[in-house]
Parts: C-alpha cells; sequence; structure tokens
C-alpha cells in the first residue's frame, strides 16, 4: 500500500506528521514524503527540517495521494508541473486526499469542480473559488476525494482512512494505540465556538 506525501517548504508540520503516524502502523503501508528537488525541507514553523530524498517526478502512481497544507500550498498551486502531476497521480489512486489549505492544491489542479469538500476556516472563499461546496465538517469523503479542515483534522481523517484500506478493528487498534482521545482544555477548536477575541488572534497566526 503506496501512501505519497508531497512536502515543500513551508509546510505545515501536524499535517503531514500526524497522518503519517497513523499512516505508518497500518499493515503493508509504506509512507513516502516527496518533493522538488531532494534535500532538507523547512516547515513553516522553522524548526523541523525535513530531509526527503525522492523527487515527486520519480513517482508514477500510488494508491494514496496526501496533500498537506501551510505555506506550501502557495509554492504547489503556483507550480504547474506539480499541478499535471497531481492530476496525473489522481487518476490512479484508490484515494487522493488533503489536510487544510492542501485541499486548495486540489482545486488548482481542478479536482474538487461541483464536489464538497473542506479545509481551514479562514481558507473558505479560496475553496469555493475553486468550484467547491464547503462545508464545516471536519472531513468529507465524495468518492475517492477525502478532505479535511485545519491540521489537527488530518488525524481524524487519516484514521477513518485507515478503516478504509483495512478495516474497522484495525483503525481502532491504531487509534487506541496512539491514545487519540481529545480533551482539548478549552472548547474554541472551531469558529462556530470561539470567541471574536480568539479568531481575530488565530487570523493572525497565519502568516
Amino acid at each position: 500500500m503506496d501512501i505519497v506525501i508531497p512536502l515543500f517548504d513551508r509546510f505545515e508540520p501536524l499535517d503531514a506528521i500526524g497522518p503519517y503516524e497513523i499512516f505508518g502502523y497500518m499493515p503493508g503501508a509504506n509512507v513516502r514524503f516527496v518533493t522538488d528537488e531532494p534535500g532538507p525541507v523547512q516547515d513553516v514553523l522553522g524548526a523541523l527540517p525535513v530531509h526527503v530524498p525522492t523527487r515527486y517526478s520519480e513517482v508514477e502512481s500510488c494508491d494514496v495521494l496526501l496533500i498537506p497544507g501551510g505555506g506550501s500550498h502557495l509554492t504547489m498551486m503556483d507550480d504547474p508541473p506539480f499541478l499535471d502531476w497531481v492530476r496525473r497521480i489522481h487518476a490512479g489512486t484508490r484515494f487522493t486526499t488533503s489536510v487544510c489549505t492542501g485541499a486548495l492544491v486540489l482545486g488548482a489542479a481542478g479536482l474538487l469542480k461541483g464536489l464538497t469538500a473542506t479545509t481551514h476556516w479562514n481558507a473558505i472563499a479560496d475553496l469555493e473559488s475553486y468550484g467547491a461546496v464547503y462545508t464545516a465538517e471536519r472531513v468529507v469523503r465524495q468518492d475517492r476525494v477525502i478532505t479535511s479542515a485545519g491540521v489537527s483534522s488530518g488525524i481524524d481523517m487519516a484514521i477513518q482512512l485507515a478503516a478504509l484500506l483495512t478495516d474497522e478493528v484495525t483503525a481502532q487498534a491504531i487509534q487506541l494505540y496512539t491514545e487519540y482521545d481529545p480533551e482539548p482544555p478549552f472548547d474554541t477548536g472551531s469558529v462556530a465556538k470561539a470567541p471574536a477575541q480568539v479568531i481575530e488572534m488565530a487570523r493572525a497566526l497565519d502568516g
């Protein structure tokens, strides 16, 4: 089971590493990170360089394609050869997925037209500009396309996908092993629940 995650400079670390943690425990799964030129790729927070040895152009097919977000989505969207590659890979995947603003890359590749999808709450208008119908759901599946909302939602998506690729008991075992049982200290994890002051400060974090 071949899972490919493109990483470009300024990627959001949890977008990629959260799902990787889940996928890595699936029986038979092989997770590969790819980029434009082999070497170190820097995360958006600045302290987690990742050495990526494989060019995305070397990958001709995979079972799962996962596009993470963060500032890297702008680089991916402005790279026509990369978008062409996304379209080619999508044609043969079992599932094409995104986390956070990674959905905008799928949109730029023309894969979300007419589909219901989700992304980070601060990127709703951008998502809709690609012909997608936004929903505030945390994970949205439209046949082979699965989008997830902001950052941490990629873990939810990965667990759901693990159930689709293996079985529910395996996915539940991975969830238990990683002890994914959130009990956040504050009930401000969505714009529907957060006060205006918190929303304003959160927007400022999206640098």
